[in-house]
């Protein structure tokens, strides 16, 4: 009896490190991130990279928004020091055009219906640009891939680094998609 409490307390003082420390679930809520994650979906976010490196352009994270008190998961665009500008669907960073081919598909499905993917239909979400700014040292702007419908950077202004939860890396629920995230 005695070991079975024991290896219990283990197990528990694993799970509570693991989960405070290193690893935590995610729920995806809302199509801010479609076509490439969906409302339900599970995730795995990896709480310890950003602890030992900063983020990089194309990953997708999860931040805390104090102001709501919630998280959010959205693709870094750029990083500190880095100058951004939305021009219709197409981003720049730097002066130069980024590829999205994350992206690829959904603007072209939009264009064919003689719309802009990154403002859509929506006359009350007027996010087709987004003048020249510059990303201070220790924050991100991130977007989320459904720029549509997205509360993102460019109302919610920079991300601090402080806020960051983790990377998001794997997909676990449902089963049938199963799989690591490619970060472009």
């Amino acid at each position: 009896m005695v070991d079975w409490i024991k290896a219990l307390a283990i197990a528990v003082l694993l799970v509570f490190v693991i989960r405070t420390f290193l690893f935590s679930p995610f729920i995806v809520d809302g199509p801010s991130m479609q076509p490439n994650f969906y409302t339900g979906e599970r995730l795995i976010v990896n709480k310890i990279l950003y602890k030992v490196r900063n983020p990089h352009p194309g990953e997708v994270v999860v931040f805390h928004v104090p102001e709501q008190g919630r998280d959010f998961i959205k693709r870094v665009i750029a990083v500190g020091g880095d100058t951004i500008r939305v021009d219709g669907d197409d981003v720049y960073v730097n002066d130069q055009k980024i590829e999205e081919p994350y992206l690829k598909k959904a603007i072209q499905e939009a264009h064919d219906r003689g719309e802009l993917y990154n403002n859509g239909a929506n006359p009350n979400y007027p996010n087709a640009e987004h003048s020249e700014t510059t990303v201070p040292k220790g924050y991100i702007f991130a977007m989320g891939d459904h720029r549509n419908n997205s509360q993102d950077s460019r109302d919610l202004g920079f991300i601090s680094d402080k806020e960051l939860v983790g990377r998001a890396d794997i997909i676990f629920w449902p089963l049938n998609k199963l799989s690591f995230i490619k970060h472009y």
